[in-house]
């Protein structure tokens, strides 16, 4: 189920949408296996042919065509990387043994690439994550509740999901923001309306009593009398 709802998250609009997973961190121990069921997922969604599949679309423009061909690196590829730029088509595109040095690591993807990094230590993986710009997005796909409140509470993100990706911008309950660089402020229902909305704060005193505290001459006395206020 795993690797079906990311398959479908990345991979739907061909990665277009700005809440795609850019990549993937996985545990060592199951990256050849996890992998193994991504390339079965990609098969099954988008059965390759001679043709561009009906239910795949195509990359939005030739300028962005070029700056995805060019971050396939191919000695990592490891499914996919098929590409026909008369048709501005790049298949479903998985690359492996991908570090944060890797150049396609270097900014916000928004095409059919998926890399695959892997750890062995959460607390590592936490932290390279945390070196990066905070992300708009976030998912984590665990059974351990330990760790996804570790995850949850230590890595600053706009929104996210657990067990599953993209799905919570269906909620009109949850707020869709970002943090950062991802962006500032929510939207969907109510909170929508509070972004957009300028709140007027305004101060109204009456005029018939002020202490005198506040002006001129400032006294030791004045200073004293502040210090007991505001203890």
């Amino acid at each position: 189920m795993t690797a079906k709802r990311i398959v479908w998250a990345k991979f739907f609009n061909a990665g277009q949408t700005c809440v795609a997973p850019d990549y993937i961190f996985v545990e060592k121990s199951i990256e050849q296996k996890f992998i193994q069921t991504l390339k079965e997922k990609i098969n099954e969604f988008y059965q390759a042919n001679e043709d561009i599949n009906e239910n795949y679309v195509r990359i939005i423009n030739t300028k962005n065509f070029d700056r995805l061909e060019k971050l396939i690196d191919r000695d990592k590829v490891c499914f996919g990387g098929k590409i026909d730029k008369e048709n501005r088509f790049i298949s479903p595109t998985i690359l492996k043994d991908i570090s944060f040095e890797d150049e396609i690591m270097e900014d916000e993807i928004f095409g059919p690439i998926l890399p695959i990094l892997s750890f062995t230590n959460i607390d590592d993986a936490i932290a390279k994550v945390k070196e990066r710009p905070k992300p708009l997005a976030c998912y984590i796909y665990s059974k351990n509740r330990k760790i996804i409140s570790k995850i949850l509470h230590e890595v600053s993100f706009g929104g996210g999901a657990v067990n599953d990706s993209v799905m919570h911008l269906s909620n009109s309950n949850l707020p869709f923001g970002g943090v950062g660089l991802s962006g500032i402020g929510s939207y969907h229902g109510k909170f929508g309306f509070d972004t957009f909305s300028h709140f007027k704060s305004i101060l109204d005193k009456p005029l018939w009593f002020e202490a005198n505290i506040k002006y001129s001459p400032y006294t030791k006395n004045k200073l004293k009398l502040l210090k007991m206020l505001l203890k």
